[in-house]
């Protein structure tokens, strides 16, 4: 990739929080059940007012402020999200507008809960081509409002946030090698029904709730554990890197034991895993650039750093990356 990097990261997470005590008072579900079972302790929701775009707007603030540029400076703008404001016009124009990235061009890009991983991949070519100097990619959700309030084994998983980076040339280091997956054959796994093409909002759609999210959470996660393992391995193996070479990995924060499972299957121990799903629970495509931004403003990430980065997801979708830090 040559040296296109990661010039400034910023995130931002609601101020609401929900524990798992407040989940016991409307569902079938207990503190334990769900701490032992996914390592959730809280999330985040966003309040009633608050649209992903208002959240990716933060986030991309702070990541330009960090960048030491302007938001007139940006070229162009990738949201990826599985929560947009609304279907038309993309989130990402919203950002653009609340921002003042006034010369940006902006899209929106679906994948799943890599679509962070996937935006960024995207994102690193447009500079890497020299089509733009420098481009935001933004990871950013309010997916609590996709899920089912009487659905315990969704509802109890999800939290809202937003995570972006500003992506240009660099001296040293910079992104060492990419890959991204997808198999569509295993799409009926995660979906969200209604809303599409497929089928338009109705009255039957609301009597048998198919606007929220629908999850067989036994074959999403048997994907995600063969992933977080294989890929990994695969984007290390095209960097030339060993998995001592590696100084964080930041896996998607969907499940404890997928991340167990990750970590085991790679060979990294534990004091190298950024783990942040026990204060938000799965921000979906937030996830990964809020663990990023987190370990970053606490100092963790020193100049050299190799940081592996792996996502999984509807799709169902996977995508890694790894990064020498350069900052």
């Amino acid at each position: 990739m040559g040296n296109v990097g990661i010039l400034g990261v910023g995130s931002y997470v609601p101020e609401k929080t929900v524990t798992n005590f407040d989940m016991e008072k409307i569902l079938d579900t207990s503190d334990e059940w769900i701490r032992t079972r996914t390592g959730i302790i809280e999330r985040r929701f966003a309040d009633d007012k608050q649209t992903t775009s208002d959240l990716a707007a933060i986030a991309a603030k702070r990541a330009i402020e960090d960048a030491g540029i302007s938001p007139e400076d940006i070229g162009l703008i990738i949201v990826g999200t599985n929560s947009p404001d609304m279907r038309y016009p993309a989130t990402a124009c919203l950002v653009q507008d609340k921002i003042g990235a006034k010369n940006a061009a902006a899209f929106d890009l679906q994948a799943g809960c890599p679509g962070w991983i996937f935006a960024t991949t995207v994102g690193a070519q447009f500079v890497k081509t020299g089509m733009y100097k420098y481009v935001l990619t933004i990871g950013a959700e309010v997916i609590t409002r996709m899920m089912d309030k009487t659905d315990r084994y969704t509802y109890v998983l999800f939290g809202d946030g937003a995570g972006a980076t500003v992506l240009g040339n660099v001296e040293e280091g910079g992104f060492k090698s990419f890959e991204l997956y997808a198999d569509g054959s295993l799409a009926e796994y995660l979906t969200l029904p209604a809303g599409g093409s497929r089928l338009p909002f109705s009255q039957e759609v609301l009597d048998k709730r198919l606007h929220y999210t629908k999850m067989n959470g036994r074959e999403v996660f048997k994907f995600s554990v063969r992933e977080i393992g294989r890929i990994s391995k695969n984007v290390m193996d095209k960097a030339g890197l060993k998995p001592d070479d590696i100084r964080w990995f930041i896996p998607h924060q969907a499940n404890i034991r997928i991340i167990d499972a990750g970590m085991k299957r790679l060979g990294i121990p534990k004091e190298k895993v950024v783990v942040t799903i026990d204060k938000y629970g799965n921000s979906s495509a937030a996830s990964i650039p809020i663990a990023l931004d987190e370990i970053y403003r606490e100092g963790k990430l020193k100049k050299g750093d190799n940081v592996l980065m792996v996502s999984f997801g509807a799709g169902m979708t996977s995508g890694a990356f790894v990064v020498e830090w350069s900052k």
